[in-house]
C-alpha cells in the first residue's frame, strides 16, 4: 500500500499556521485536506466522512489528542492516526500504541516526516518487510525514569499526587522529571 494521491487526512492541531503549512504540503501532494482546531471538530467531521489518515496533536485545548486518536478509531478502526507532540514521555508513547496508533512523532515534524511514518506502518510498507531489532534490555536508570512517568500518567500529571504514590518529595520529583530521560 502507499500513501499518497486522492487519500483523505484530517488534520487536527489548535496551532493555526501550523495546520495551515502541513494542509498546504499535504494538498500539494495530492491529498484531500480536512482541518480542525479541536476535539470536537474533528469528531464531527470523522462521522460525517470518515478520513483514511488523521494527524493529531497530542496537547489541545479541552480533550487531549490520546481521546481524540482512540474516539476516531472507535468510529472507524481503518483510520491510520499519527500523533505528533512537543512533549513526549514513554507513558504517552505507550498509551498511543495500545489505543493503535500508527505513529508517534516528536514536533517539529513536517508532511514528509508524516508520510514516512505512514508509508513504513502500511501494510506491506517497507518498515514491515524488516523484522523489528530486539530491543535491548533499559539500564536501570531508564527502567527507573519509565516507572515514574507511569505513575505520573496515572495521577493525571500531578506532581504532587505522584510524588506521594512513589514516596519521594515533590520537588525532589520536579527535578527529576526536569532531566532528559536517560538513554536506553
Amino acid at each position: 500500500m502507499t500513501v499518497g494521491r486522492g487519500a483523505s487526512i484530517l488534520l487536527v492541531d489548535d496551532d493555526e499556521a501550523f495546520r495551515q503549512r502541513l494542509s498546504r504540503a499535504f494538498g500539494d501532494r495530492g491529498f484531500d485536506v480536512r482541518q480542525a482546531a479541536d476535539y470536537d471538530t474533528a469528531i464531527a467531521t470523522a462521522r460525517s466522512e470518515s478520513p483514511e489518515y488523521a494527524v493529531v496533536d497530542l496537547k489541545m485545548p479541552g480533550r487531549s489528542g490520546l481521546e481524540l486518536a482512540r474516539d476516531l478509531l472507535a468510529i472507524d478502526a481503518t483510520t491510520r492516526v499519527v500523533i505528533l507532540t512537543g512533549y513526549a514521555s514513554v507513558a504517552t508513547t505507550a498509551w498511543a500504541m495500545q489505543l493503535g496508533v500508527a505513529w508517534y512523532l516528536p514536533k517539529p515534524a513536517d508532511a514528509d516526516d508524516i508520510l514516512a511514518a505512514l508509508a513504513r506502518t502500511a501494510p506491506g510498507g517497507p518498515g514491515l518487510a524488516d523484522p523489528p531489532p530486539e530491543p535491548a534490555a533499559p539500564t536501570l536508570e531508564r527502567a527507573k525514569w519509565e516507572h515514574i512517568q507511569r505513575v505520573l500518567l496515572d495521577c493525571d500529571g500531578s506532581v504532587s499526587e505522584a510524588a506521594r504514590r512513589l514516596g519521594l518529595h515533590r520537588r525532589s520529583l520536579q527535578r527529576m522529571l526536569g532531566k532528559l530521560p536517560p538513554s536506553k
